[in-house]
């Protein structure tokens, strides 16, 4: 059975944690914008406390916010891991000095593998290889082709142009 605690109620969940997101939000761009005017943070703050209690009256977009934020906490996650890798990658402590085509190809790598781990991680992989597999063969030579084209459109675009 599971256990009830303070972060399953729906008062937490579908209240507070909404209302205290979209109070700092509007405050944050209220004050960073100085829209009414510079040192009037207790005008930012009233209006800010308005539009999050007038927020919580549409419960379609509360709903709305509250399906969106495990998206986004994984798409942050997702990017924060593609920073990490980058970071690997171009990184130039240590007096190492790295091609700049090299450090290309190694982000262009790194998203490739993070692409992979995501499609891995949510079984999409499985799909995807099904599809390919014993999926409809024009609709997968079509895909081929493309993926193919632009992989050669990539190529001729980043040559060197020969002079004559």
């Amino acid at each position: 059975m599971p256990v009830e605690t303070i972060f399953t109620n729906p008062l937490f969940s579908q209240v507070i944690l909404p209302f205290l997101l979209v109070f700092v939000l509007v405050f944050a761009i209220l004050d960073k914008t100085k829209l009414l005017g510079d040192g009037k943070r207790q005008i930012n703050a009233i209006i800010s406390l308005v539009i999050a209690v007038l927020f919580l009256g549409f419960s379609q977009a509360v709903g709305i916010v509250v399906n969106l934020m495990p998206v986004l906490a994984v798409v942050l996650v997702v990017i924060l891991v593609f920073y990490l890798i980058l970071g690997f990658v171009f990184n130039d402590a240590g007096g190492l000095r790295v091609n700049n085509g090299i450090k290309i190809a190694g982000g262009i790598l790194a998203f490739l593998i993070l692409i992979v781990a995501v499609l891995v991680v949510t079984d999409f992989w499985n799909k995807l290889l099904d599809f390919f597999k014993g999926g409809s063969g024009w609709l997968s030579t079509l895909i081929m082709v493309l993926v193919i084209a632009g992989a050669l459109a990539v190529v001729l675009a980043t040559g060197k142009k020969s002079q004559i």
